[in-house]
């Protein structure tokens, strides 16, 4: 599975991005997904993450009621809806695939798009 992140960019404290990730080969159903974040100088961080089919989704403390995941296995997307943005929130956004039970940790995913670069101003 190749991975292509895309959708970041400079955005005001408030307001809103779409991260998108969009996926190469035909068993995208068959793969959790997951968006994980990178700060400078820090460790890359779970932000969220979804089951194969859409019906579960699950979020770290500090984005839980700002940030939606969702996926759509027709167009191989998965995406990243971020709202009420921080400047907290500055960091690279990373999309990745795993088996189903893939969860909250890095190790638990095999394949990673490029980073998309989030900037939250304050």
């Amino acid at each position: 599975v190749q991975l292509q992140a895309s959708g970041g960019g400079l955005v005001q404290a408030g307001g809103s991005l779409r991260l998108s990730c969009a996926a190469s080969g035909r068993t995208f159903s068959s793969y959790a997904m997951g968006w994980f974040r990178q700060a400078p100088g820090k460790e890359r961080e779970f932000v969220a993450r979804i089951n194969w089919s859409g019906g579960s989704t699950y979020y770290a403390d500090s984005v839980r009621g700002r940030f939606t995941i969702s996926r759509d296995n027709v167009k191989n997307t998965v995406y990243l809806q971020m709202n009420s943005l921080k400047p907290e929130d500055t960091a690279v956004y990373y999309c990745a695939a795993g088996p189903r039970g893939a969860g909250t940790y890095k190790y638990e995913y095999d394949y990673w798009g490029q980073g998309t670069l989030v900037t939250v101003s304050s």
